[in-house]
């Protein structure tokens, strides 16, 4: 009610301060200064910069690409327009640029390429690749951000190695060409038969691969060394394609409009194809550390291993989303930082799922059970099957699973049958009543010998006693334990036991009671 009562004055309050009567009361505030325009053409970093003029170049909008040249004052227009087709001319005939993901996204581009603050190399340019670098120079304009754009050395290399072309026809024949999406139809027919000629190569690779190592391997099923290729092979291929398209793509005079689509997008494929083999890997890795776990009988590593390869497979896959995320050109960074931000509202309320998460990291470091053991947890009895990341998973004794929260699981009382080192053997039996002193002392006799000479028995402290007058039996407890840890080895020990103490107390005469009740009547006594 107080909570309550809180929100309605603090949203009074906020409605007296917002209400225009009420601003007129307070004080005026000093105007702010303007703030920094964004920039229009999305200059701001060497990725974005680079991105858009390849947008602009391939809708063939020559003007617009002229924006992201560093062409000096008193010279754009057709100028810039110009710059911008040999840029383009000179990039289709074998220049190179950086993908997607290797370029920059950082306003103020990478620090550490032994350039100046100022400058970025963003690909490479005329026949001579590696002695002509593409640049792009960072400045302020007065009515934006800091922008990059072409850098003046590189315009004036690009003047020295491409003649002008008119848009839309090749440089020596002037045929009209087909364009798709910015870029040649025949380009990208070129580029996407050499990503198909490349996946096929390799997979067929991988393939006879295998093939060959199931003929030298005749158990191949068992052999760790198989498991391992079988897991790796078909996305190390895939992987390796998107390399191969990678070198071979940049080594085709192609459109750079469909090179760098391609391959901005093959990249999204390489951490598919990565996070696939790092998952596969995973799994093989806890593959054969799991039967290792289990021929030593180490069964409560294999609940560690369960529980490292899922945090794992976890991490691989939210980290191959974040990349997949950039490459497609989502802002991570903004993206993570809302993450952390949300994600302490998200843990105020999955507080039983980071309590589940603890409990687990409980039973696996304190071992209270291990999977396979016979346990009794509050009053589920059964054996464990699987300890997760959430919950515990017991199977009954009528073949039912019962799942238990970890949280709750490690808060609970835990009795562990299968860490028994010996079984108890505690018995009560009774005689009838028409045992005498002297055939009693023959039974005690007898059932001492009988636990003496089993060599299921262990010696310390095993006993038979006369401990009491019970209402239909003279009782004799029996007080032993039996050697064995296995539950079905105890109960053939402890009927082959039973019934040698039983012959011992027929051969001393006397006979094992049961429930008995004894009617006195006296016929003298009178009728009332």
């Amino acid at each position: 009610m107080i909570a309550f009562r809180t929100w309605i004055v603090a949203l009074v309050a906020l409605l007296i301060v917002v209400s225009p009567a009420s601003a007129q009361l307070l004080p005026k505030a000093e105007p702010a200064e303007a703030a920094v325009a964004p920039d229009p053409f999305g200059r701001t970093t060497p990725r974005s910069a680079v991105t858009n003029l390849i947008g602009a170049l391939g809708a063939k909008d020559y003007a617009r690409a002229a924006n992201y040249l560093d062409v000096p004052a008193g010279r754009s227009g057709s100028s810039g327009e110009e710059l911008a087709r040999r840029l383009q001319t000179v990039l289709d005939s074998g220049g190179t640029l950086l993908p997607f993901a290797a370029l920059s996204n950082e306003p103020l581009g990478q620090l550490d390429d032994d350039l100046a603050p100022e400058l970025e190399r963003v690909g490479t340019i005329g026949a001579a690749a590696n002695d002509t670098p593409i640049l792009l120079s960072r400045d302020t304009r007065e009515d934006s951000e800091q922008v990059w754009r072409v850098s003046r050395e590189t315009l004036s290399a690009l003047k020295a190695l491409a003649p002008a072309t008119t848009a839309g026809e090749t440089a020596d024949q002037g045929i009209v060409e087909t364009n798709v999406a910015g870029a040649p139809a025949r380009d990208w027919a070129m580029l996407l038969g050499l990503a198909a000629i490349s996946f096929a190569l390799l997979r067929l690779i991988a393939t006879l691969i295998l093939a060959a190592a199931r003929r030298l391997l005749r158990s191949h099923e068992h052999s760790s060394v198989y498991g391992f290729m079988a897991a790796a092979l078909p996305p190390l291929s895939l992987y390796l394609a998107v390399v191969g398209f990678y070198i071979y793509a940049n080594a085709l005079a192609v459109s750079i409009v469909a090179r760098q689509t391609l391959l901005r997008y093959a990249a999204i494929v390489a951490w598919v194809a990565l996070a696939w083999f790092l998952l596969r890997l995973v799994d093989a890795i806890a593959r054969l550390a799991t039967g290792r776990m289990r021929r030593s009988e180490r069964r409560q590593a294999v609940s560690v291993i369960t529980l490292l390869r899922r945090t794992a497979k976890v991490l691989l896959l939210a980290v191959a989303i974040v990349a997949i995320l950039d490459t497609i050109g989502f802002d991570v960074t903004t993206g993570i930082a809302a993450l952390g931000i949300g994600g302490i509202a998200l843990a105020l309320g999955a507080q039983k799922t980071v309590e589940n998460l603890v409990g687990s990291v409980t039973v696996i470091v304190d071992q209270p059970v291990q999977v396979g053991d016979f346990c009794r947890v509050g009053d589920v009895v059964g054996t464990v099957e699987d300890i997760g990341m959430r919950s515990t998973r017991i199977r009954t004794n009528e073949r039912t699973i019962v799942t238990i929260p970890n949280g709750d699981f490690a808060a609970r009382q835990i009795e562990n049958f299968s860490k028994r080192d010996r079984f108890l053997f505690n018995p009560v039996i009774g005689v009838t009543y028409d045992t005498d002193a002297e055939q009693m002392q023959r039974v005690l006799t007898g059932i001492r010998e009988v636990l003496a000479a089993d060599e299921n028995i262990i010696d310390d402290g095993a006993r038979a006693r006369f401990t009491q007058f019970s209402d239909s039996s003279l009782d004799i407890e029996l007080f032993a334990y039996i050697d064995t840890n296995h539950f079905a080895t105890s109960v053939a020990m402890r009927e082959a036991l039973m019934l040698k103490i039983m012959t011992a107390i027929v051969d001393a005469g006397a006979s094992i009671a049961f429930p008995t009740r004894t009617l006195l009547v006296r016929p003298d006594v009178a009728d009332t």
